[in-house]
């Protein structure tokens, strides 16, 4: 399945920031005029979707290592440390995503406003020169003048 249709846990958030459905943004994203912080979201929900996926099938691994009908001979220590290492760096990567999509989005100004544009300058170039540097003295007009 593609990335873009799992679902993740900044879906609503993102669809409210750019005031369209997820299907709509990737359309727009296709598009030669798709914008940088649309593409960056994208992106970003595109990684969180997949580390999302890690925590759900590590968690589900633990589930059944440790579900009650399961045989408790088959369940080792060793198994279950490497399961919460994977747990750990799929949650790390889960909230470093999703923190970096919120803050994407917390700073993006509301649908249908037009960025600020910097104020340009009209008038004409000025080019500012400085007078030319003084000649260097040469050695032998100080000895010239003294006779």
């Amino acid at each position: 399945m593609s990335v873009a249709l799992k679902p993740t846990g900044q879906d609503e958030a993102l669809t409210q920031a750019f005031g369209a459905s997820l299907s709509e943004l990737y359309a727009q994203a296709a598009g030669p005029e798709a914008s940088a912080a649309l593409l960056r979201a994208l992106e970003l929900r595109s990684w969180l979707a997949v580390a999302e996926e890690q925590v759900a099938r590590v968690r589900d691994r633990i589930h059944d290592a440790t579900a009650a009908d399961h045989d408790m001979g088959q369940l080792l220590a060793d198994d279950l440390r490497f399961d919460a290492q994977w747990m750990e760096a799929a949650l790390s990567a889960r909230d470093g995503y999703a923190t970096a999509l919120g803050e994407l989005l917390r700073t993006m100004p509301p649908p249908g406003a037009c960025p600020e544009r910097p104020v340009q300058l009209t008038g004409p170039k000025r080019t500012t020169t400085l007078p030319p540097a003084p000649a260097p003295a040469r050695a032998g007009a100080a000895r010239e003048r003294r006779l």
